[in-house]
């Protein structure tokens, strides 16, 4: 197995026009987006469409009227909108089809879909995923760190470096390396990497230490979004 990472917003912006034909990309957005689809998923989600766009995802919600809208612009709910992009919002029983955009998130798992596979990852699935990609026998991975605006995101490169150290066998590539020694100096305290993180200073000075403890949790969920077609769906398979 050959792990690259990308590291940030401005890296994800050429993904769309990068053969990703024989990759597998992980997509992380610790705080909060995939950290929340995956909450929506292990609650009755069953399909969950990541919209690039407020515009897209209005349009989607046309269509699909029985759907739950949710996301956020600048950490907030959109106005007009079902839910925001707290994970905490997706812990009750949930609708078939949840429609969602946010900053940083759904902006990376749109820029994969031309890959192999794509996959939801945070920390709160990590076994799950490393054991999706050693079932699947994946061969080239591709970890997206979704960021936080246009920077890089601590949170999940941090993320990323723990799905690397899964892997000791594995080549890593550079930016996979730096990874891995992020999640190294914060491996004993999980948490501490969120709260220490752009994003997670900006959620505690909200006053949303709730949401940045719930995505801290390691392992809880043994649910990995797969997208297909467009949406997120669960694969559950044994770990």
């Amino acid at each position: 197995m050959k792990i690259d990472a990308v590291l940030s917003p401005p890296e994800i912006d050429h993904l769309p026009q990068t053969d990703l034909r024989n990759t597998t990309c992980v997509i992380f957005d610790v705080l909060r987006a995939t950290s929340s689809i995956l909450t929506a998923l292990d609650n009755g989600a069953r399909e969950i469409y990541p919209a690039g766009t407020i515009e897209e995802a209005l349009e989607l919600k046309a269509r699909m009227p029985d759907a739950l809208l949710g996301g956020e612009r600048h950490g907030e709910k959109i106005d007009g909108f079902d839910v925001g992009n707290s994970p905490l919002e997706y812990r009750e029983k949930m609708p078939a089809r949840i429609i969602t955009t946010t900053t940083n998130g759904t902006v990376a798992l749109r820029a994969c879909e031309a890959a192999r596979e794509v996959l939801a990852g945070a920390l709160l699935n990590m076994d799950a995923l490393a054991a999706r990609l050693r079932r699947h026998s994946a061969e080239n991975v591709q970890l997206v760190c979704a960021g936080t605006f246009r920077e890089l995101g601590l949170e999940d490169l941090f993320a990323a470096g723990m799905l690397c150290a899964r892997f000791p066998e594995a080549e890593l590539t550079d930016a996979a390396l730096a990874a891995r020694s992020v999640f190294l100096q914060y491996h004993e305290n999980p948490l501490l990497a969120l709260q220490e993180s752009k994003n997670g200073r900006a959620l505690l000075f909200k006053r949303r230490e709730a949401d940045v403890h719930w995505c801290a949790q390691v392992s809880t969920s043994g649910v990995v979004g797969v997208m297909r077609g467009g949406a997120i769906g669960s694969d559950a398979g044994p770990l």
